[in-house]
């Protein structure tokens, strides 16, 4: 298996544009440890988001795609994903609420060859910020529902931070619009002979004032993704 060299860092991006410079500018110039090209989509941002990104003066590679119309997560990920040149490609909320230091620590497993595939958990000794509010109590029932039709043991299904090896990801053809990426992902993923890690991140969850956007109804429809993919794809 050769060694990867480079990462594609897909980051979906909807009305983030209060902090958006910032964020920028922080993943701009990380140092992740192998070259990186960024691949960001604009979900149909209705706030000056697209505008932000493309007058943004990035120094490595930056690959920016527009979705015209809102479409959700999941969608701008699948469109990311076949533009995505890295050998190994993983998935970046345009905010803070992850830390850009924890990926190099995911993706060293990636390098080493030892692993396919790296989700960041929020719910590790490192995650001592995660809130312990509903949203946690439902990933943790979703989480487990998954693990029980998946076969996996994961401790975090929805975590954002999740790093693949390019040919088993854009081998997988993804449906879900919003955040039915991650059960779908994980579904998909679980019926194939895949060696998955699951590495401690940190975490520091946002409120709905500050941008967060997932929402009950998002967990239903995990709940559905999970026994539709599992059952009926």
């Amino acid at each position: 298996m050769r060694k990867p060299k480079t990462l594609s860092l897909i980051i979906p991006v909807y009305n983030e544009a209060e902090n958006l410079a910032d964020f920028l500018q922080a993943v701009d110039r990380f140092n992740f440890g192998l070259r990186t090209e960024l691949v960001l989509i604009d979900d149909g941002s209705t706030d000056g988001s697209a505008e932000i990104i493309r007058h943004f003066a990035f120094k490595r590679k930056c690959v920016f795609l527009q979705l015209e119309q809102n479409r959700g997560k999941g969608a701008a990920i699948a469109r990311g994903i076949l533009a995505a040149n890295g050998d190994i490609i993983g998935i970046q909320d345009a905010d803070f609420e992850y830390d850009l230091a924890d990926i190099p620590r995911l993706l060293e497993p990636l390098i080493a060859g030892s692993c396919d595939i790296v989700y960041g958990s929020r719910f590790g000794h490192l995650s001592q910020n995660t809130h312990r509010t509903v949203h946690y109590v439902a990933n943790q029932i979703i989480t487990r529902l998954s693990n029980l039709l998946s076969g996996l043991k994961l401790s975090d299904m929805e975590t954002c931070y999740k790093f693949f090896r390019r040919e088993i990801l854009q081998n997988i053809e993804l449906q879900s619009q919003r955040f039915g990426f991650e059960p779908e992902v994980t579904a998909k993923i679980a019926r194939l002979k895949v060696r998955v890690k699951e590495i401690p991140v940190s975490y520091f969850p946002r409120n709905y004032i500050e941008g967060k956007k997932i929402t009950w109804r998002d967990g239903f429809a995990a709940i559905w993704a999970l026994v539709k993919y599992r059952f009926f794809d």
